[in-house]
């Protein structure tokens, strides 16, 4: 499982720089990504024809969900339900679980 540099989510590109991200498996009905931010770097605000489940790993986020700031700590849980508006920015290196379902109709995240 390499890493793959990330600069787009949902074909935006993301603010403040890059990240990275590696597939960690796929079924027919979903997949799970780990990805990581460092600090600073953040998506902007967009939505997906998927559910996704958000474990973060280390790290602190901060975004929004559906208009509402929220902040994500290490050993957290958040849903970002499809059709949503969200964003996600790194306030430190951050490293999270991403689980995808439905199989997203096209790739969701690309360098």
């Amino acid at each position: 499982m390499s890493w793959t540099a990330m600069s787009t989510v949902e074909g935006l590109p993301l603010i403040g720089g890059q990240g990275r991200f590696r597939s960690l498996a796929q079924a027919e009905g979903g997949l799970a990504y780990e990805i990581c931010y460092p600090a600073g770097v953040a998506s902007p605000v967009h939505s997906h024809d998927h559910d996704s489940i958000v474990y973060l790993v280390s790290g602190s986020l901060r975004g929004t969900l559906d208009g509402r700031e929220v902040t994500l700590e290490a050993g957290e849980t958040i849903v970002h339900p499809r059709g949503v508006p969200h964003s996600v920015e790194a306030t430190v290196d951050s490293r999270w679980v991403e689980f995808k379902m439905p199989l997203p109709s096209k790739p969701p995240i690309g360098g």
